[in-house]
C-alpha cells in the first residue's frame, strides 16, 4: 500500500489540529480505565504535536451510547489518563461541537491540548452527518487520523472531517499500515494463519481471502465447530453456528484449489454438568451433554507443528475459552510454544491483544496491532474509507 501523507510533514507550529484518536478503552465497573494501551498508543503523535508547537483538539469516541449523552461513557477518565502521561492538563469539554467549544478553541496555545467529549453522543458521527462533519471541521486547521480502529468506519470524524481539512496520517498509522502491510505484500513463507473465536460468519471475508495467500489454517475456538459439524462430528451440547454449509464447502474447496492447508482440531476440552474441572475427548465424539470450550493436548502439539516451520505468522481470536482457567490451556501453550519460533508474528484484534496481555504470551508476537475490525478488513484487501481519504505522500 503506498504511504500515506504523515503528520512528521506537517507545519503545525501555532495551528489547531484536529486529531481523531482511538480512546475506546475497555472500563471497569464505576469508570475506572481497565487497560489504556489505546491511550498509549497515541502519545508519540501527541509528543510530537506538543514539541512542535501545536494546538491539539483531541476526538474520539468511547462505548455505543447510540447517539445520546450517557455518563457511563464520558471521556473523563481519558482525559485525566492522558494529563498524567502528557503532564499537563486536558480539559475535557462538556460539548463536542458548538460556540462555547468554538470559544474555548480559540483560547488555546501552542502545545495545549483539549478533549471533546464522546463523538457518538451526537447521531451525527456515525450517521457521517455532513452538518456534524462542517462544526467539527470548522474548529480546526489540519486533521491528523490516528484511530487506526475505526478507519474502517465511514463516520464523520473519520471520512467527513478529512475531506474537509487537509489531512495527514498518525504515527500509530503509520505504524499500523507498515506492520500489517507486511502480511499483505510478500509475506516470507510459510505463512499460517492461526484463527479463533466465535463467529464464522463475522469471519467469513477474511476466510475466503487467505487461501492461495497462506499456506497452513489452523481453526480453534468456536469458529471450528460448524467446520467439524459438517464432516460429521458428534459435538454433544456446543452450541454450532447454523446454516453456513454451502459457504464452509465452497471455502474448502477453493482452499484446496489453492493449496492451503486447512486444520482442525483432533481434540477438544469440554465441560460436563456437574463437573467442575475440565475433561479432554475426541473432537469426533464429544460426550452428551458436554460442551466443547477448548482445544485438547493432541490439538496443541499438532498446531505446534504446523508451526514449527512458519516463517509469518497471524494470529487472530483465542483457541478456547481463555478467560477460564479451566479453558484457557489451549490459547496459552500454543502461544507461549509460538514464542519459541523464529518469523513474523502479528496478534489483531481488541479481544486478542488482551487475552495475550492475561495470559502472559504477549512476547509471542513481534507486532500487536490496535485495530480488531479494521485489522481484518485491512489484511482482507478491503479498502478502508478512514485511509482512502488520506493523501498518498508524496514522490
Amino acid at each position: 500500500m503506498p504511504r500515506k501523507r504523515s503528520v512528521r510533514e506537517a507545519e503545525v507550529r501555532g495551528r489547531r489540529v484536529l486529531v481523531r484518536a482511538d480512546f475506546n478503552v475497555p472500563q471497569e465497573s464505576g469508570g475506572r480505565i481497565a487497560d489504556d494501551r489505546r491511550i498509549r498508543e497515541a502519545l508519540p503523535t501527541l509528543e510530537l504535536l506538543k514539541r512542535a508547537g501545536a494546538r491539539t483538539i483531541l476526538l474520539s469516541h468511547l462505548g455505543r451510547p447510540g447517539g445520546q449523552r450517557n455518563p457511563k461513557w464520558s471521556l473523563a477518565p481519558v482525559a485525566e489518563r492522558l494529563a498524567t502521561y502528557l503532564g499537563q492538563p486536558v480539559p475535557l469539554l462538556g460539548e463536542i461541537v458548538g460556540p462555547s467549544v468554538e470559544a474555548r478553541v480559540r483560547e488555546m496555545h501552542d502545545g495545549e491540548f483539549v478533549l471533546l467529549e464522546n463523538l457518538r453522543f451526537d447521531p451525527g458521527e456515525e450517521a457521517n452527518d455532513t452538518a456534524f462533519a462542517r462544526a467539527l471541521a470548522a474548529l480546526g486547521e489540519l486533521f491528523v487520523e490516528e484511530a487506526f480502529g475505526t478507519v474502517h468506519r465511514a463516520h464523520a470524524s473519520t471520512v467527513g472531517v478529512p475531506t474537509l481539512l487537509p489531512a495527514y496520517a498518525g504515527l500509530l498509522v503509520e505504524k499500523e499500515v507498515e506492520s500489517l502491510g507486511k502480511l499483505v505484500d510478500g509475506a516470507e513463507r510459510p505463512f499460517v494463519a492461526l484463527l479463533g473465536g466465535a463467529k464464522v460468519k463475522d469471519k467469513l471475508p477474511l476466510l475466503r481471502s487467505l487461501p492461495g495467500r497462506v499456506d497452513r489454517i489452523l481453526l480453534g475456538g468456536a469458529l471450528a465447530f460448524p467446520f467439524l459439524a459438517a464432516e460429521g462430528a458428534d459435538l454433544g451440547a456446543t452450541e454450532v453456528e447454523k446454516g453456513l454449509d454451502a459457504a464452509l464447502k465452497e471455502f474448502l474447496a477453493r482452499a484446496e484449489a489453492l493449496g492451503t492447508l486447512v486444520i482442525l482440531p483432533e481434540d477438544l476440552l469440554v465441560e460436563r454438568p456437574g463437573n467442575p474441572t475440565a475433561e479432554a475427548a475426541t473432537a469426533r465424539e464429544v460426550p452428551s451433554g458436554a460442551i466443547a470450550r477448548d482445544i485438547g493436548p493432541r490439538t496443541r502439539d499438532r498446531f505446534y507443528v504446523h508451526l514449527s516451520d512458519s516463517r509469518t505468522v497471524f494470529w487472530n481470536g483465542p483457541l478456547g475459552l481463555a478467560e477460564d482457567p479451566r479453558f484457557s490451556p489451549g490459547t496459552r501453550e500454543v502461544l507461549a510454544g509460538l514464542e519459541t519460533i523464529p518469523g513474523y508474528h502479528v496478534c489483531a484484534g481488541g479481544d486478542s491483544a488482551r487475552i495475550a496481555e492475561e495470559l502472559g504470551v504477549v512476547g509471542a508476537f513481534q507486532y500487536v496491532s490496535t485495530g480488531g475490525g479494521a485489522a481484518l478488513e485491512f489484511l482482507e484487501g478491503a479498502e478502508l474509507p478512514g485511509l482512502a481519504v488520506i493523501p498518498d505522500a508524496p514522490g
